[in-house]
């Protein structure tokens, strides 16, 4: 108790104690899991995938999930951005859900991107859909409008809601809404 009775004894007590208490943290990165379920609606292909453990990415599993998110359209795959299989993760986690992910939308090549331009305004001409860094979602069980609440809350990307086609887009860019 001598200790705790000047700063200097109580800091250096704080800083004898402080291994212990990032412990528990080290302990889950090195043990924890991230883990996501697909249901592609335009192939009907379905992947249930562990894509992270042990604070790591399994190449394994992001190459499947880059074969799953490819350009349906034209078979063209990319390396889809891990970062945002983060972002669907910690959007269901916060959401509450444990449905599957719906896909839209995910890689697009040049070609698949110029047609769509060409069909809808809504398409921009960098899109990050280009380089395997946005996705378009449902998640089965939480409507789209808490999902789009979800991911704006992360503030960890951009996030469009389209309500009247019923899915949100996710991107690893910058924080941004529409």
């Amino acid at each position: 108790m001598e200790e705790f009775r000047s700063r200097r004894g109580l800091l250096r007590a704080a800083v004898s104690l402080l291994p212990l208490a990032c412990a528990p943290v080290a302990a889950l990165a090195r043990t924890s899991t991230r883990e996501l379920r697909f249901y592609h609606t335009h192939t009907s292909e379905k992947l249930d995938i562990v894509y992270a453990e042990n604070g790591a990415y399994v190449p394994a599993a992001l190459a499947q999930v880059d074969q799953l998110l490819r350009d349906f359209r034209s078979g063209d795959v990319h390396p889809i951005d891990p970062r945002l299989l983060d972002i669907l993760s910690a959007v269901q986690e916060r959401t509450g859900g444990s449905g599957r992910f719906e896909v839209i939308s995910a890689f697009r090549s040049p070609a698949t991107n110029a047609m769509l331009r060409n069909r809808s305004t809504g398409v921009a001409r960098q899109s990050l859909h280009l380089q395997g860094q946005a996705i378009d979602v449902r998640l089965n069980g939480t409507s789209t409008r808490h999902l789009c609440q979800a991911a704006v809350a992360l503030a960890r990307g951009g996030v469009g809601y389209y309500p009247a086609d019923d899915f949100v887009h996710l991107d690893t860019g910058r924080v941004r809404t529409w």
